[in-house]
Formats: structure tokens, sequence, C-alpha cells
């Protein structure tokens, strides 16, 4: 049986929120392969208690019901919106992810990653050259997200880094970013825990 994890990148001001669904298929030893299935942005302005009760009730339906994973983008503003999602009590099915500019990927909390944007982005770009992510060109947002593909590019910077994003203005990645957020998890790395800073006796770390 296919496996289902969604991604979910949060938007900003200026910015799309936008979640992708993929479907992936394992057959014995082989790589597994991924299928994105449902593409969605919600309209610039709309709250996050609204974006948080449509995801609850993709949750609660096929496909995504009764084990999906639901990858939440926690990098600026989404870590109270993470919350929220946790207050369903969604368990395991719930995983966090804040994006870094860095090159160490880390779970300082269970179920709760720090990855690089590199990694995000360079996993997606595997997947898409070996034809082991296919998209559905029937979906809405499917020409958006090829568009969004297509003119993503990559910079340099002087510390020899390797940067990716859209760099001319008003472009957008979010729906990139959704699906990479999604096929990372399922592809994902074993990271390295983050031991808990030691307490003293008032609760501070």
């Amino acid at each position: 049986m296919p496996d289902y994890f969604a991604g979910l990148d949060l938007g900003q001001a200026g910015d799309y929120t936008a979640l992708a669904i993929a479907e992936r298929h394992r057959d014995g030893a082989a790589p597994a392969t991924y299928a994105v299935r449902h593409l969605r942005r919600w309209q610039l302005g709309t709250g996050y208690p609204q974006i948080v009760a449509d995801c609850r009730a993709l949750l609660a339906q096929p496909p995504l019901a009764p084990a999906g994973r639901l990858i939440v983008d926690q990098t600026g503003c989404g870590r109270p919106v993470f919350d929220m999602f946790a207050a369903l009590g969604l368990g395991a099915r719930l995983i966090g992810v804040t994006i870094t500019a860095g090159t160490a990927l880390s779970e300082p909390a269970w179920r709760q990653y720090h990855v690089p944007k590199v990694d995000l982005i360079g996993q997606l770009q595997v997947l898409l050259q070996s034809q082991r992510l296919r998209i559905a060109a029937r979906l809405p947002e499917a020409a958006t997200l090829l568009h969004e593909l297509q003119s993503y590019q990559y910079r340099i910077t002087a510390a020899a880094h390797v940067q990716y994003g859209q760099w001319r203005e008003g472009e957008h990645d979010d729906l990139v970013l959704a699906t990479a957020l999604a096929v990372w998890y399922a592809e994902r790395p074993r990271a390295a825990r983050v031991p808990a800073q030691p307490r003293d006796r008032r609760g501070v770390a």
C-alpha cells in the first residue's frame, strides 16, 4: 500500500501558504517512487486558523487518513502554527521542519528537525532527475509548481555555500517548498539528536 506525506509551507504577509501531498510507492529493495497527488495554494491573507482547519479536514479523510504525515514548515512564524496543529492530538503524524541556511541536519526535539535548505531542494532535484517523482498534470496548481521549478535558481556565496531561491521580484517558491518538505521527510536521512540543555532548579536553561 502507498504511504502519504503532506508538506505545508506557511506563507507570511506577501507569500502564499501551500500544501503538497506526495504518494510514496515502495517495491522491495528498489528506490521509492513518488507522485504528487494534491496541490493547494491558499489566497493571500488567509488566516492560520483557517489553514489549520482545512488541513485538519484533509487529515481526517483518505488518502491522508488514518496514517498520513503532515510536515509543517516551522521557520519564522511557523512555530505557533505548529503548536496549533499539535493541539489537535496528531501525535506521530505531525512533523516540524525549520529550514536553515547552514549545512548540518539535526533533530533537537522529537519529530522536529532543522534542515538546510540545500538538502530540501537537493533531495527534490534528485527525485526529479531520476524520474522517481511525477506531478499529475491534471492538478489545478501543477502548472504553477512546474513554473516555480523551472525558475528556481542557486547562488554561490563568498564562503562557497550554495543558496537556493527565487531571485526575481514577484516570484514565489511556496509549492516547491511544500513538495520538498513532503519528499524530504519520506526520504530523510538519520538526523543527529541535539541533547537538551541542562536546567537549573528554576527551570531556566
